[in-house]
């Protein structure tokens, strides 16, 4: 129901005196890893893919930052998309439709 490509950047404006450059993350993309439920992996990182290196808040290179979510195991690995992007579904591109904002979160309140 989701996009195949789904990315997430916060539509807030960052704080004048944050240096953090804009950070989007990647939310689904068709060549992850896409877990089933049940997924016992539990080592997680972020990669950013703009700098092809491992994320750390403001060290990771100049410009904008695209995130994506690395397991141990899998590498690349689609997330489901956070509540904090549901308090912001603006951020997301492509944008979502009221139906499937609607089903995703129907998902996260059955969990």
């Amino acid at each position: 129901m989701l996009p195949h490509r789904l990315l997430w950047c916060d539509p807030r404006p960052i704080p004048r005196h944050n240096r953090q450059e804009p950070t989007a993350l990647v939310v689904r993309d068709p060549g992850f890893h896409d877990p089933p439920d049940g997924d016992d992996c539990t080592r997680f990182w972020y990669v950013c893919q703009a700098h092809d290196r491992v994320y750390r808040h403001e060290a990771c290179g100049e410009g904008p930052h695209l995130l994506a979510l690395h397991c141990e195991e899998h590498g690349p690995e689609n997330m489901w998309p956070q509540p904090r992007m549901l308090l912001f579904p603006e951020g997301f591109e492509p944008r979502l439709s009221e139906a499937q904002l609607s089903w995703v979160q129907a998902e996260w309140d059955a969990a």
